[in-house]
C-alpha cells in the first residue's frame, strides 16, 4: 500500500522506521519529515492544516492510508476531512480527539462512564479557579484545558504557586489552551503509560511504557515533553493491565461509541497506579513521544497492516500485536535551554558511532543533510536501545550517547532509574 505519514518529530521517525519495514508497505511519503525520516520515506511539502491540499496529494499519489502522528491535526479535524473523501486514516475524528483536546471533556466522560480518576474542578475564570483551590489539599494539579505541547501542567506545592499558575494560564501563558483550566487532586502512586489500539468496536492492548517528564535528574525541574522512556513498564503488571482495560479503556471506547463519536486509532492512557488501583490521569489521541520510540523498537509485525485494519474498522480480524520480550530504553538529547528557549543550530556528529554501539537514533528536532546535521528544536535526538533488562538497555543507550558529538546539547543521565533500582534489588 501507499502510505502518507504526517509529522516531523521523533515519534514520526520511529513510525516511519517501522512502517518502512512493513511487508505491506509499497511507498511511504512523509510530510514534513526530518533528515532521519528522509532515510526511510520520501519527504513532501504539505501543510497538515490545509485539509484540501492533503486530500489532493492523497488522490494524486493513490494513498491507501494516512497516518497522523501529532495531536494538533487530529483535534483540528483532519481525519474527518480525509474520510469524507474516502481516504483511510489512522487517527480519531475531531469529536473523538476531544479526549486529548479538552481535559474538561475527558473528566466529564469519566463522570458519565464511572471511570476512576482524580477529583477535579472545571474553571472558566481566574476568580473561579482561585476560589476552587481552597477545596483541594496540597499539592494541587493545575492543567490548561487545551493542547499545550505536553507543558500545560503545574503541580503546585503551595497556595502561592497555585495562584501564580492560575494567573499565568488565564493571562495567556499557554495561549488559547489556558482559557479554561482544570484543577485536580494530587494522586499518590507511580505513573505508567498504557496504549491500546481500537477501531471503535474492538480494543487490543498495545504495550506499556514509563517516561520521564522532568528536565532534571531525579525527576526534578520543570516539565518537558519527555526526556526519555522505557518499555515495557513492569510496574504495570498483567493484573493491573487487565484492570486498566476493564475499568478505564473499554468503558471509554464504549461510551464514545454510544455518544456517536466512535474512537479509532491509538488511545494512550496516562495512569496513576494508586493503592486503590489504576486511575486515569489523562488521555492522548496519538502515540506518546518518546514512548512511541520504545514501543516501535519492541514491536514485531506488520504495522501498516494493523493500522489499515484499524482505519477500516476490521481490527477484530487483524493479528494481535506482538512485542519482543526485550526491554527498550530511549534517551532524549535536547538542545541547551530546553524546555525554555532552545539553542538552535548546534552541529551534531557521531550518529554512525552511536548506531555501531547497537542503538537506533531517531531524529526529533534536526535539520540539514548527510553532510551537516544541526539542532533545530528543543528535543533533538532519541537514542534508543534494546536489552534483556532495562539495566542492559540503559547501558547500551548511554554508550551510544557517549559516541555522539553534540556540544550544545544535554541529556539526563538517569533514564529508567526506578526500574534499574528494582532490578538491582531483585538480583
Amino acid at each position: 500500500m501507499n502510505i502518507l505519514l504526517l509529522g516531523g518529530g521523533g515519534r514520526e521517525h520511529a513510525l516511519a522506521w517501522k512502517l518502512a519495514q512493513s511487508p505491506s508497505s509499497r511507498k511511504l511519503f512523509a510530510a514534513p519529515g526530518n533528515p532521519g525520516i528522509a532515510q526511510c520515506a520520501e519527504l513532501v511539502s504539505l501543510d497538515a492544516g490545509d485539509h484540501s491540499a492533503v486530500a489532493a496529494f492523497c488522490e494524486a499519489k493513490d494513498i491507501d492510508l494516512v497516518v497522523v502522528g501529532p495531536e494538533a491535526p487530529l483535534v483540528d479535524g483532519l481525519a474527518d476531512s480525509l474520510r469524507a473523501g474516502g481516504i483511510a486514516v489512522f487517527g480519531p475524528s475531531k469529536a473523538a480527539a476531544q479526549l486529548e483536546g479538552s481535559k474538561a471533556f475527558t473528566k466529564a466522560l469519566c463522570d458519565s462512564a464511572g471511570i476512576p480518576t482524580a477529583a477535579y474542578a472545571r474553571c472558566t475564570s481566574e476568580a473561579e479557579a482561585l476560589d476552587a483551590i481552597g477545596r483541594f489539599g496540597l499539592p494541587v494539579v493545575i492543567k490548561a484545558d487545551g493542547l499545550a505541547a505536553g507543558k500545560g501542567v503545574v503541580i503546585a506545592q503551595t497556595r502561592d504557586e497555585a495562584h501564580q499558575a492560575v494567573a499565568n494560564m488565564f493571562a495567556g501563558g499557554f495561549g488559547e489552551a489556558g482559557q479554561e483550566i482544570v484543577l485536580e487532586e494530587f494522586l499518590e502512586g507511580e505513573e505508567a503509560s498504557f496504549f491500546a489500539i481500537t477501531d471503535g468496536k474492538t480494543v487490543v492492548p498495545f504495550g506499556s511504557a514509563q517516561d520521564h517528564k522532568r528536565v532534571g535528574e531525579g525527576d526534578t525541574g520543570p516539565n518537558t515533553g519527555g526526556m526519555g522512556a522505557y518499555s515495557p513498564a513492569p510496574v504495570l503488571t498483567e493484573q493491573l493491565t487487565e484492570r486498566a482495560m476493564t475499568d478505564i479503556v473499554r468503558p471509554t471506547v464504549e461510551t464514545m461509541a454510544a455518544e456517536g463519536m466512535p474512537y479509532s486509532g491509538v488511545l494512550y492512557a496516562g495512569l496513576m497506579l494508586t493503592n486503590d488501583g489504576p486511575k486515569l490521569i489523562e488521555y492522548n489521541c496519538r502515540f506518546g513521544d518518546p514512548e512511541c520510540q520504545v514501543l516501535m523498537a519492541r514491536y514485531r509485525g506488520d504495522l501498516a497492516q494493523l493500522m489499515l485494519a484499524t482505519a477500516r474498522g476490521e481490527l477484530e480480524q487483524a493479528q494481535a500485536p506482538q512485542f519482543e520480550d526485550a526491554a527498550a530504553l530511549t534517551v532524549v538529547m535536547a538542545a541547551n535551554g530546553y524546555p525554555g528557549t532552545p539553542e538552535k543550530g548546534g552541529v551534531i556528529a557521531g550518529l554512525d558511532g552511536a548506531e555501531a554501539e547497537g542503538a537506533t537514533v531517531f531524529h526529533a528536532g534536526t535539520a540539514g543533510d548527510a553532510n551537516r546535521l544541526v539542532a533545530n528544536g528543543g528535543r533533538v535526538l532519541n537514542v534508543t536501545a534494546l536489552g534483556s533488562s532495562v539495566t542492559e538497555a540503559q547501558a547500551k543507550a548511554y554508550r551510544a550517547v557517549a559516541a555522539i558529538d553534540f556540544p550544545s546539547g544535554f541529556c539526563r543521565r538517569d533514564i529508567g532509574w526506578r526500574e534499574v533500582e528494582r532490578e538491582a534489588q531483585q538480583s
